[in-house]
């Protein structure tokens, strides 16, 4: 393995990745070979409370204005947007996939968190830097897309700061993988808990200091619910923590989602992401009313304490390793298998003594992973304000089934929705089975179901689609 290793580092300085990146992969290989299993027992965590947990509603009317303006002021907003969007079939930036339009514009994810980013600053009368934490392939297009923005402006702080590669693994040998079809397929990114080696390698967080940022907020740029918010703000100052994560209340959909637990040995949050969770801890740990809160992604993080801990650890932070296991070409189940070595963002919650967690409204975790997503936000369900914020009623939505051979990849979805997605307001659920083209104006209400006919088939413009199908355009008495 050793051996291996060596050739693994070798073809990350011939594609001259620097000291700080090469390290980190090092460090989790040696993980990753001493074949710790890395599961958070159940007996060994404590779960968090409705006691240990404030929400948001209950303090927004004790917090001051000028506190929440304040803290808000010394903020600087941090997105992940390396995404290429590989599982719905795009090619490039995840962010520049279009949502929705507004006043008859069509708007692309990083159009929306540009506008929410404007509109605060315009609201509150702040700098509030923007900085993506880009890849090499979303690099250059996110940013011509900022750059083309008229009314965004930011000159002294950089936009950007780029994510590291290292290499896929081949699973039986752990060599690094050769895949002469498509040599960028041979690299991977080390997962979102990159951003802090990251941060450090960039002197990022020097920057924002010099222009008055204390604080920043990080979050995921498929989560249009993560914007810019004083009153969050506010609390997170006035808490004294040096690291805070929003949280949300568990439904069944977020079950298989990552959540945070109190370390009984230590006495500190931790996130347990559901890979660390044993075979029989799974219904337990599915379980909402024993573990109530999910891990939104949005992390708030105190720059003078983040520089403290990274400094500890030359900028590379002990996380546990993350094992994900996948084919080299992931459009090709045959190809070879490798281990691709990440770690979570929020894991590094267990290294500050004072970290704590917010609970959040559903409206602050809106992420899009698959068309079905998509399906929901390109719906009636949403309205996209002035204040570019994805506006619902009560942001519980329905369960959405889409057939994976016609809807999974973008290209297929938008063929069959070519006129936009049907109207969602008086759905319970949505299931699609077959292939299916959709008009103008249709609906789905209650348990809408189209089951296979074994041939493409159309719905008809305004058209209601409910349990039975095609709902008959005249009555029966």
């Amino acid at each position: 393995m050793t051996d291996n290793l060596s050739l693994c580092i070798e073809k990350m300085r011939s594609e001259n990745f620097g000291d700080v990146a090469i390290a980190q992969f090092e460090r989790m290989y040696n993980v990753w070979q001493t074949d710790e299993t890395g599961w958070m027992r159940e007996e060994d965590i404590s779960p968090l409370t409705h006691s240990d947990v404030p929400s948001v509603a209950d303090i927004y009317d004790s917090m001051p204005s000028d506190t929440a303006h304040d803290a808000l002021a010394k903020t600087a907003i941090i997105k992940l947007n390396g995404g290429l969007g590989t599982s719905m079939g795009l090619e490039g930036p995840k962010s520049l996939l279009p949502v929705r339009r507004h006043k008859a514009r069509q708007m692309r994810f990083l159009d929306i968190i540009l506008g929410q980013v404007i509109s605060t600053r315009s609201l509150h009368k702040i700098q509030l830097p923007l900085v993506l934490m880009n890849s090499f392939r979303t690099s250059k297009e996110s940013l011509n897309v900022v750059r083309h923005n008229r009314r965004f402006h930011q000159d002294d702080i950089p936009l950007e700061i780029v994510q590291h590669q290292q290499p896929k693994i081949v699973a039986h040998t752990g060599r690094p993988v050769s895949f002469s079809k498509n040599h960028e397929l041979e690299w991977c990114p080390p997962g979102h808990g990159d951003i802090y080696s990251t941060l450090w390698e960039s002197g990022i967080l020097d920057a924002l200091q010099e222009h008055g940022i204390e604080y920043i907020f990080i979050s995921n740029s498929d989560n249009l619910g993560a914007r810019p918010s004083s009153t969050i703000a506010g609390h997170f100052a006035r808490s004294q923590s040096d690291f805070m994560v929003e949280v949300s209340k568990k439904t069944a959909a977020d079950r298989k989602g990552g959540h945070f637990v109190i370390d009984n040995e230590t006495g500190h949050l931790t996130l347990r992401e559901m890979s660390q969770v044993h075979p029989e801890d799974k219904s337990r740990a599915m379980n909402e009313s024993v573990h109530p809160y999910f891990n939104t992604n949005n992390i708030w993080i105190r720059i003078s304490a983040l520089q403290k801990v990274l400094k500890k650890y030359n900028g590379i932070l002990p996380l546990p390793v993350i094992r994900n296991n996948k084919t080299v070409d992931p459009t090709d189940p045959s190809s070879t298998r490798v281990v691709q070595l990440e770690t979570a963002m929020g894991a590094a919650i267990s290294l500050f003594d004072n970290a704590t967690c917010i609970e959040v409204n559903r409206s602050r975790f809106l992420p899009v992973k698959t068309t079905e997503d998509l399906f929901i936000l390109r719906s009636d369900r949403f309205h996209l304000t002035d204040a570019y914020e994805m506006e619902d009623g009560n942001y519980i939505f329905p369960s959405i089934s889409l057939d994976p051979r016609y809807y999974k990849n973008i290209y297929d979805f938008n063929e069959r929705f070519p006129y936009g997605v049907p109207s969602l307001a008086a759905a319970a659920s949505v299931t699609i089975e077959g292939d299916w083209t959709f008009g103008q104006n249709t609906h789905c209400f209650g348990a809408a179901h189209l089951k296979d006919p074994g041939q493409p088939s159309y719905v008809p413009n305004g058209e209601y689609i409910g349990q039975q199908g095609i709902e008959p355009s005249q009555w029966h008495f």
